[in-house]
């Protein structure tokens, strides 16, 4: 054998290289099989991605803006509607305050009472609800709903969460009231209501007669449907 021992043994240590020339180490397994980030994810891939999530944030944000700003769903229809443009303010009450204000004028008239217990409808539909159709009561009555807070023993859900329906309930009782016109208006609403204080609703008389005033200067008619 030529060569000297020791270029012999030199060539032993060497690790024998395969046919073909270059050494290269199984696909998948060991450093040099590694691929730079940029090869396993590509940047297409990666800005497509990016586009999604973004789309995907941006109508997140659409629905709760939606959701936050949406105006709450009337739970009963309502049997009564106003035509016509009503002022848009009247002594801090405004919008569908008014148009409730309205509505509650109309049942009174539509009943025939007389223009004082008209005012004392809007005047009780203020203290007891700020002249809004509220589907919930309170500590004392639970079950109160609507403008006039009247609870299950008035009538059916549906007439009492009805603004005209209920100042309908309300002037019936209203009108049971003897004696009436010498008493004070928030007595006059109390004996109806049966408040804890019995002239809770003083502070709002002069409201309800600004109130009263605005709607009839107004060019508005309330329109009543059959329920």
């Amino acid at each position: 054998m030529s060569g000297s021992p020791a270029s012999r043994r030199a060539a032993a240590r060497r690790p024998a290289t395969p046919r073909g020339g270059t050494r290269r180490g199984r696909a998948g397994t060991g450093a040099g099989a590694r691929r730079p980030v940029a090869e396993r994810v590509p940047a297409s891939r990666l800005d497509g991605r990016a586009i999604v999530l973004g789309a995907i944030g941006l109508l997140l944000v659409v629905l709760l803006a939606w959701a936050i700003t949406r105006p709450a769903p009337d739970p009963v229809a309502q049997t009564a509607r106003v035509e016509g443009e009503l002022p848009r303010s009247v002594a801090g009450w405004s919008g569908g305050q008014l148009a409730n204000a309205a509505i509650v004028v109309q049942a009174g008239r539509d009943l025939g009472l007389s223009e004082r217990d008209v005012r004392i409808g809007v005047m009780t539909a203020m203290g007891e609800s700020s002249l809004r159709v509220v589907d919930h009561g309170d500590d004392a009555g639970p079950d109160s709903r609507g403008l006039f807070q009247q609870r299950t023993g008035w009538g059916d859900y549906e007439i009492r969460m009805d603004a005209y329906g209920s100042a309908v309930l309300f002037y019936r009782a209203l009108a049971k009231l003897e004696g009436r016109e010498q008493l004070a208006p928030t007595r006059v609403a109390h004996g109806v209501q049966i408040n804890l204080d019995p002239d809770h609703y003083a502070r709002w008389w002069d409201d309800a007669g600004a109130v009263v005033a605005a709607i009839d200067d107004a060019d508005v008619e309330v329109v009543v449907l059959p329920r």
